[in-house]
Parts: C-alpha cells; structure tokens; sequence
C-alpha cells in the first residue's frame, strides 16, 4: 500500500512538545514495520524544512534529513501538477488551506495513495484515509 506522508506527521514526529507526538511515534513504527511504500512530494520535503529549521533548529533538520527522508520516496512536482494545486486552491477560496495542501491531494489522486499519514483535517476532508 502507498501512504503519503504530510508535513504534519513529520514535524510532530520530530517535537517532542507537539500534542501528536506519541502518536506519530506508534504509527511510523508501524508503517516501517510494513511492507507500505512512503511517499511525500518536494513540496511536503521544502515546507517541512523550513519548518524544522525555524522552531527545532538544524540538528532536528538534519535528523529529519539523514533519518526520517531515506525512507521516504519523494515525487517531484511539475508544472501540471502545480498548476492543478494553484487551481484547487483558488477556487476552495479557504485561508487555511495551503498550496502544499491542494498538491498533495493531486499527488494521493494521481499516484492512487488513498492513506495519508498525517494530523491535517483537510485529507478526511478530501476522502482520504487517514493514519493515525
């Protein structure tokens, strides 16, 4: 099975302080302990970084680098897959819904990823199951 990994699973796998941490610690154990193919998009992997950076510093940047993204297939977006997010999101109208968002549920539809391993609302919200 395809889970895709949101920004939210990240980080609150890394800060210990962040109410899913427990959590995210139970549910990525299980992940690596099945045979499920992890995927994020460069999108997911530049949000998460400047995140990281900004709140836990570099040596969490680079736990996150050297720990977490080895076992993390990433999908590179292109100008399509862009522009679908740019359209989603400006036609959803919603401030709290981000760029990286609307990406990540054209990466879910067009890889076929129906899991997503995140804490953000907006993938129930687009029909996804969600883990945890």
């Amino acid at each position: 099975m395809m889970i895709f990994v949101d920004t939210s699973a990240f980080y609150a796998l890394l800060d210990r302080d962040d109410a899913n941490h427990e959590k995210s610690k139970k549910a990525w154990s299980d992940l690596l302990s099945r045979d499920d193919i992890l995927l994020a998009s460069n999108y997911v992997i530049v949000e998460c970084s400047a995140l990281i950076q900004n709140r836990l510093g570099i040596e969490a940047l680079r736990g996150f680098y050297e720990d977490i993204m080895p076992l993390v297939n990433i999908e590179w977006i292109d100008e399509s897959v862009h522009r679908s997010g740019v359209s989603a999101l400006l036609s959803a109208s919603r401030r709290k819904l981000s760029l990286v968002d609307c990406v990540s549920f054209e990466v879910m539809r067009e890889t076929g990823a129906k899991t997503a391993f995140a804490f953000d609302p907006h993938f129930v919200e687009q029909g996804f199951r969600c883990i945890p």
